[in-house]
């Protein structure tokens, strides 16, 4: 398993080793001892699974401490183009995004540490995203940024006429009005 840096320093594309013959394929999704030495501190704690249809943008999500959550991202079926925000206040990269496609074909993971808000475009004609998080959901913590703010300019690589959103995500502030950690939080605690 590959831990390749992206633009920004603490979110890491995984590449899993894939072993494959005339029968299909194996590889390791997750192993404690691998993301332990290359991620941030953490023991995931749920796993859970979303299917959306083409022109599907989800998020962009976050949970404010004590409940921030870390997430791996895969793709188990289809192609999205992934995205993560840092939304750390006094972060050099307050506000920068990381943009990635994942894929079942490629079969990539991004790993996402707390204090960066998650979200993702469906290309294909479905998609089944597959995530792993550290700590439980929990709604009263839940925040979230309007995908199009026009400050983070992010490529969802859709046709704006394609774009379905839930009401919740289309009514989200932009970044400069929304709830957001100060990076001297620990967000590992």
């Amino acid at each position: 398993m590959k831990f390749l840096p992206t633009a920004l320093p603490e979110i890491f594309l995984i590449e899993p080793e894939v072993f494959e013959d005339s029968r299909g394929y194996f590889m390791e999704i997750f192993r404690e001892n691998v993301f332990r030495d290359q991620g941030p501190p953490t023991t995931y704690v749920q796993q859970s699974e979303s299917k959306s249809k083409y022109g599907t943008i989800r998020g962009l999500h976050y949970q404010l401490s004590p409940n921030a959550q870390s997430k791996i991202v895969r793709v188990v079926d289809g192609v999205i183009n992934d995205v993560a925000v840092d939304v750390r206040k006094n972060s050099p990269t307050f506000g920068k995004h990381v943009s990635v496609e994942l894929s079942s074909h490629n079969k990539r993971m991004l790993l996402i540490p707390r204090g960066f808000a998650h979200g993702f475009s469906v290309l294909s004609e479905s998609a089944i995203i597959n995530y792993m998080v550290d700590n439980y959901y929990a709604p009263d913590s839940e925040r979230g940024i309007i995908f199009n703010d026009p400050a983070l300019d992010i490529d969802w690589r859709l046709d704006s006429s394609a774009i379905e959103l839930s009401e919740k995500d289309g009514l989200y502030p932009v970044l400069s009005n929304a709830e957001v950690f100060n990076i001297r939080d620990d967000l590992y605690e």
